[in-house]
């Protein structure tokens, strides 16, 4: 693993700071967490300067619209944006980091060229139609169906936890093409329009009081059977390549922002005279560790994925696995910092820490990752 940076690296490291000092404050106020539709549009609006910047895409090929950039100088952007305050991606996390890297590797030429310039330009939103309420962590065993009629797919069924679903255009769907064969090998991978007739979106609200996820029914939906990413049935290796995204870069900007609230936590315990409790500091300090550690873990999985051609590897099931915990356990430092302040409905601790519940379930709860860890990179046999 080499953890130093070229000097190329530097200079486009330079240069994005110098711009990012430029245009982050002419930025307008964010909206309110309950505007979807004033968030979609704030979202799409940064992408567009991320886009007319060169930015956009950073590490998608060239081919698929991207700059080629290497996956260090990808984490690079990640680090400095993250550490200027820099805008999210928001609501089209879906399409920058799940649904347009996986056609970018998996899809047809007409299906990158229809789908990849509209997510990089800012145009279009995705979500994800994976999970379902009768499947709950084993992914494979979903059950909406799609039947071939002509044309198209005929889809019915429903899917739950869909981020953004009701600002979406299009959705990521796995469905079942073939009821008869084993269930890892009769899925596919289609996109769905999300103004398609059939479709039902029901937003859930969370613990935190959002509605970011919505439940989807889907009731003979019409799918076009060109929108198929991959091979019919093929659709569990796609989604293998998915998965690979999510959990291997998806989460890299938010290391550098716990980093960035520890240190916040550090200097508030200095204030208030939290920091006189010795086991307090030791806590810290763990954490300091902790997310020193999981930055050079993901420094590691970068390198690999480098060798591997630019697709994240199972390591981002370790990555995962260990950050969800430790993000847990930062917010639960900052109830003991914060005292009753961490109470406040209003505060951003309080939303922080309800969210911080949802990392141990979302992008494949633990014990799926610890079953990856344990059969695809321990070689361990599968339990029974």
């Amino acid at each position: 693993m080499d953890l130093s940076y070229t000097p190329e690296e530097e200079e486009f490291r330079a240069r994005l700071r110098e711009w990012l000092a430029k245009v982050l404050p002419g930025l307008p106020p964010k909206p309110s967490p309950d505007d979807w539709p004033g968030r979609r549009a704030y979202d799409l609006g940064w992408q567009r300067m991320l886009y007319d910047a060169g930015y956009a895409g950073l590490h998608w090929p060239a081919d698929a619209g991207g700059r080629g950039a290497t996956p260090t100088q990808h984490l690079i952007f990640l680090e400095e944006t993250e550490n200027a305050g820099a805008p999210y991606v928001g609501a089209n996390f879906v399409g920058l980091l799940h649904a347009g890297p996986t056609i970018a590797a998996e899809g047809s030429a007409e299906q990158r060229a229809r789908w990849l310039p509209p997510v990089l330009r800012g145009e279009e939103v995705w979500c994800q139609g994976f999970s379902e309420p009768d499947a709950g962590s084993d992914l494979a065993a979903l059950r909406t169906r799609a039947w071939r009629d002509g044309d198209d797919y005929v889809v019915s069924g429903s899917k739950i936890w869909t981020s953004h679903a009701e600002v979406a255009d299009w959705c990521e769907l796995l469905v079942r093409t073939d009821a008869k064969a084993p269930r890892h090998r009769g899925i596919s991978w289609l996109a769905m329009p999300m103004d398609a007739p059939g479709i039902t979106v029901r937003p859930l609200r969370t613990l935190a009081g959002s509605t970011e996820f919505a439940e989807v029914f889907l009731d003979e939906v019409r799918v076009p059977v060109a929108n198929r990413v991959g091979e019919e049935n093929d659709g569990w290796r796609v989604t293998m390549v998915t998965l690979s995204f999510e959990r291997g870069t998806a989460f890299v900007g938010e290391v550098v922002a716990c980093r960035r609230v520890l240190g916040e936590l550090a200097c508030e315990a200095r204030k208030n005279g939290r920091w006189d409790d010795a086991l307090l500091r030791r806590r810290l300090g763990r954490l300091n560790a902790e997310f020193r550690a999981l930055w050079r873990l993901t420094q590691w999985n970068v390198s690999e994925s480098e060798r591997s051609g630019g697709v994240p590897g199972v390591g981002g099931s370790v990555f995962k696995l260990r950050y969800s915990r430790a993000r847990q356990d930062l917010y639960d430092a900052a109830a003991d910092v914060l005292g009753p302040e961490a109470l406040d409905l209003d505060s951003r601790w309080t939303l922080d820490r309800l969210s911080s519940l949802s990392y141990t379930i979302a992008a494949g709860t633990s014990q799926i990752q610890r079953n990856i860890v344990a059969e695809r990179i321990l070689g361990l046999p599968k339990g029974r």
